[in-house]
């Protein structure tokens, strides 16, 4: 008897019709009840908990954490997302983006529990990923790392930071006087029960910008045109249905082997034509990934996002359990199927046309349910094909089931995992020249930010963005297709997340994070993976944290060059023994090294300047007197020196620039007495000694993490017409605004 998953639109209409958020009056009598804290985080995924985190590690006093459903994890657990993908091209080859902060915490996390259950560490053996796990277990691990700063109910004393309240939806943001007041709620599953939050500082995490969208604060969503930005892929226009054109979301499934053949029932609207392009792919191949993430002979539907090899392992065969999220299952987000525009028109006139982050829960149902039955159509074309040509059991997905993980009625993950969402308009927008690579192996992007918080790389990656119907009949199949300008495998270089993106332009009180930043639809495509937008949660906690502590809105911390740098050095430093963040993405740096802090900073300020032909810091490498003088030269210009001004112009640093031959301990200790810097006892005591990049980073950096910055008349710095480098570029759109020769 087949298992039996067929999905009804009109009963997906009726459930969205009971949890729908529709404007009512409210009498005196279900009025919301009203709840007051420092930071209020909005949504569950891997953002607003390491949000959560970070900002009750740093001592914030009172956190509500509000999710829309009981799931806690984003794309690691709700969302199925279970192959952690973060490859990057380093020395030719790919391989993971460097670990840091709390996204390295999760994959230790990971590991533990998989060595712990399956005796080894990476039991997925996944082409695009060399780390997975299962959504339970990484549901647990997000909650067991949320546990120590919970509180609980009264009579258990509990001394906790953050309350969780779950599921629980946005239904309006008040803002006050040009600052976000309060957020209002309603239960997901009872539209009687209403919360009013009032917090100091709001952080929206929502898979939907809700708190951003409901307060009016500026934003984007769907492309952006070449006139906005300037961006080589950008659209010239005008812009038709395409002005909702975003990258897809795909509804992922997670199967499990079963001993017995188990085809499900065929969505109603199956055809197999849908599937079509999937006749030449493989299924499976037998691969244990030796050669690493992305090996040549390791590629199928089977292998690609493989939770746990039960083959390979020598585990019994039931633990084998495969993830899939192939391109054939990704669902356009415009230019609906004919039976999704009727149901959409049928609750409100025009909300076919609407972009996804602006339809409401309702008629998001109506997609979301259309993206399932797509993605089982796909699952059903696997199984029937497997059986049909008699593969065997071992290998088949008609021995494949859908795993009762999710807790759910149709045994799929609560939520799709969705690749883009609004982005907050912010006091600076990445854009794709920012990050953009001249070439396939990635070097540093052409705008390394003064207010970085952390690194990240990942291509420009779009997955198919149109649909095209089979013989232009909308009520019949169609197939995916990508354009010219929204494709995968544009490269970038390494690149980093500055804090101007997080900051809204024209309201307090707010930050974005997640997908909720101040990005273009281009560079969205290129921040969106598990370890970014773990990071991205991570920093706008900190952030938080140092704007209630000090008093200071988000907008004036950005303004502020010495408050930024203390985020910074705190981000780079961790805390209570954990990571820190790395935050100039070299790939040889460890947050456990001596070094690692100065490297991050003296990179950041300008005073280091990274080789342009290597990733990495080369801390064991021995300087050059050229390279020490080039260094304490730019001290010069970007710090206030302990030393009168004529003093230190009259001291002769030249002879050292022609100077190929290596500079010693004695050499660095005389930099820093005629600068007016204090030599370390070591320096002087062994003055022979070769001078290594570490030594120079760790103790220059000693000497300077208290001295001001030289910089220009920021009084109005980054006000809507202020040029505060006098560059012509406005702050707001100027990358680097403090102008460094």
């Amino acid at each position: 008897m087949p298992l039996r998953y067929r999905l009804s639109l009109a009963a997906a209409i009726s459930l969205a019709l009971f949890l729908v958020d529709l404007p009512r009056a409210i009498s005196a009598d279900d009025a919301p009840a009203s709840q007051e804290c420092e930071l209020l985080i909005v949504g569950g995924n891997e953002s607003a908990v390491a949000a959560a985190i970070e900002a009750a590690r740093r001592g914030v006093s009172s956190i509500i954490l509000v999710s829309d459903t009981n799931w806690l994890g984003g794309q690691f657990s709700s969302e199925g997302v279970g192959c952690v993908d973060e490859w990057t091209v380093y020395r030719g080859k790919r391989v993971n983006f460097p670990r840091s902060g709390i996204f390295l915490e999760i994959m230790r996390a990971i590991r533990a529990h998989n060595s712990a259950t399956y005796g080894v560490a990476t039991p997925g053996n996944a082409w695009c990923g060399s780390d997975t796990i299962e959504p339970a277990a990484a549901q647990a691990i997000f909650r067991n790392m949320l546990a120590p700063y919970l509180s609980a109910p009264p009579e258990n004393e509990s001394r906790g930071q953050i309350t969780l309240l779950e599921n629980m939806r946005v239904t309006a943001a008040q803002v006050v006087e040009g600052r976000v007041q309060h957020v209002d709620f309603v239960d997901a599953t009872n539209r009687d029960k209403k919360l009013r939050i009032q917090a100091r500082l709001t952080i929206d995490s929502s898979d939907f910008g809700d708190v951003i969208r409901t307060s009016g604060a500026r934003y984007n969503a769907g492309p952006d045109l070449k006139s906005r930005f300037g961006e080589p892929s950008a659209p010239a226009g005008p812009f038709a249905d395409d002005r909702n054109e975003m990258n897809p979301l795909s509804w992922c499934v997670v199967v499990r082997h079963s001993k017995e053949e188990s085809i499900i029932t065929p969505p109603d609207d199956y055809d197999v034509r849908k599937y079509a392009s999937l006749a030449k792919t493989p299924s499976w191949v037998d691969s244990p990934m030796l050669e690493g993430i992305y090996a040549p002979g390791g590629w199928s539907i089977y292998t690609h996002r493989r939770l746990v090899d039960a083959k390979n392992n020598g585990f019994p065969q039931e633990k084998e359990t495969v993830l899939l999220n192939w391109p054939v299952q990704d669902y356009p987000l415009f230019d609906f199927p004919q039976r999704v525009v009727d149901a959409l028109e049928s609750l409100e006139p025009g909300a076919s046309k609407k972009n996804l982050v602006d339809m409401t829960h309702q008629q998001r149902a109506v997609v979301f349910e259309d993206a399932k039955r797509h993605a089982l159509g796909m699952f059903y074309y696997l199984q029937t094909r497997d059986r049909d040509q008699k593969v065997p059991a071992e290998r088949s997905f008609a021995h494949m089931k859908l795993v009762s993980d999710f807790g759910t009625t149709d045994q799929l993950p609560p939520k799709p995992y969705l690749r883009e969402s609004l982005r907050l308009e912010s006091l600076y927008m990445i854009r794709e020249q920012d990050i953009r690579a001249e070439d396939r192996q990635p070097g540093w992007a052409k705008s390394m930010f003064h207010d970085a918080l952390f690194g990240f790389q990942f291509n420009i990656d779009f997955h198919p963005t149109r649909r095209k119907f089979l013989g232009d009949d909308r009520r019949g199949p169609w197939e995916f297709i990508h354009t010219p300008n929204r494709n995968w495998h544009t490269d970038t270089d390494c690149a980093m997340l500055p804090l101007r993106s997080l900051v809204p332009v024209d309201v307090e009180g707010l930050l974005g994070t997640s997908k909720n930043i101040g990005v273009s639809s281009i560079v969205s495509s290129a921040v969106r993976v598990h370890g970014q937008m773990t990071l991205c949660g991570q920093v706008s906690g900190a952030t938080a944290a140092i704007c209630l502590q000090e008093n200071l809105s988000p907008r004036q911390l950005a303004a502020n060059p010495k408050k930024l740098r203390q985020l910074q050095v705190s981000l780079l430093r961790g805390n209570l023994g954990h990571p820190g963040v790395l935050i100039w993405p070299y790939f040889d740096l460890s947050s456990d090294d001596r070094h690692f802090e100065a490297a991050n900073m003296l990179s950041v300020m300008g005073i280091w300047e990274p080789d342009a032909e290597s990733l990495d810091f080369e801390g064991n490498r021995e300087l050059s007197k050229q390279e020490l003088a080039t260094v304490m030269s730019r001290v010069r210009m970007r710090i206030k020196l302990p030393i009168d001004a004529a003093k230190l112009a009259a001291t002769e640093i030249a002879p050292s620039i022609s100077a190929k031959s290596g500079a010693t301990w004695g050499d660095f200790a005389k930099q820093l007495e005629s600068h007016g810097l204090v030599p370390s006892v070591g320096l002087l005591r062994e003055p022979s000694q070769p001078l290594l990049r570490r030594e120079l980073a760790t103790i220059l950096w000693a000497r300077l993490v208290a001295l001001e910055e030289n910089l220009p008349d920021l009084a109005h710095y980054l006000e809507a017409e202020s040029d505060v480098d006098s560059d012509g570029i406005l702050d707001r759109d100027d990358p680097l605004p403090f102008a460094r020769k």
